[in-house]
C-alpha cells in the first residue's frame, strides 16, 4: 500500500490541492480541477502511440547498435543521430522522457540523451516551421543556429560536472 502511495504522491497531492480549492474557493477549484482533467487527458492521448513505440525500438533495435551509434565512442555521429531524433519529434516534452530511458537502457552516451532532451525542447521540426510562420525565417534561423552548439554545450557540461556514482544511478535507474 505504501509503495502504491510513494509511486502516486504527486497525483495525490494534485488531488488534495484541487479538492482543497473546491472547498476554499469553489469558482478557482473548478477552473483548476478543468485544466487538471485537460492536461490528464492530453497525456492519456499522447502516452499510448509512445508506449507503442518504445515497445517496438525495444525490440527491433539491437543494443549493439544504439551503442555503435549513439555509445561512448559515437562521436559527431551521436551527437548528430541524438539532435536529429530530438528534432524530428513531435508532442510534449514528457514524452521524450520513456524513450531517454529506452535509449539509456540500451547503452546510449548520457550526453546524447541530454542532447536529445534539449533538441526535442528546443528544435523540433514543427515547431520551427511554426515558429518561422509566425516570426519569420530569419528569427526562426537565428535561434535555432544559436540553439545548436547551446545544446550541446549544456549536455557535456551536465555530464562533465555529474559523479560517476550519479551516471552510474542514472543508468541503473534506466534498466
Amino acid at each position: 500500500m505504501s509503495a502504491v502511495i510513494s509511486r502516486y504522491k504527486f497525483v495525490i497531492i494534485i488531488l488534495f490541492f484541487n479538492l482543497a480549492l473546491l472547498v476554499l474557493h469553489p469558482t478557482i477549484g473548478i477552473k483548476s480541477l478543468q485544466i487538471s482533467g485537460n492536461n490528464m487527458l492530453e497525456m492519456l492521448s499522447v502516452l499510448p502511440p509512445i508506449f507503442v513505440l518504445l515497445g517496438l525500438l525495444d525490440v527491433w533495435v539491437e543494443r549493439e547498435t544504439v551503442i555503435k551509434l549513439m555509445g561512448e565512442k559515437s562521436g559527431l555521429l551521436g551527437m548528430a543521430l541524438a539532435f536529429l531524433l530530438g528534432s524530428a519529434a513531435a508532442g510534449p516534452l514528457y514524452a521524450a522522457f520513456p524513450l531517454a530511458g529506452v535509449l539509456l537502457k540500451k547503452g546510449c552516451k548520457l550526453s546524447n540523451i541530454l542532447i536529445f532532451i534539449g533538441a526535442w525542447s528546443t528544435t523540433k521540426i514543427p515547431m520551427l516551421l511554426f515558429e518561422a510562420s509566425a516570426m519569420g525565417w530569419k528569427f526562426m534561423l537565428t535561434r535555432f543556429i544559436v540553439n545548436i552548439p547551446g545544446i550541446i554545450l549544456i549536455a557535456y557540461i551536465i555530464e562533465s560536472i555529474l559523479l560517476d556514482e550519479d551516471k552510474i544511478m542514472i543508468y541503473r535507474n534506466a534498466n
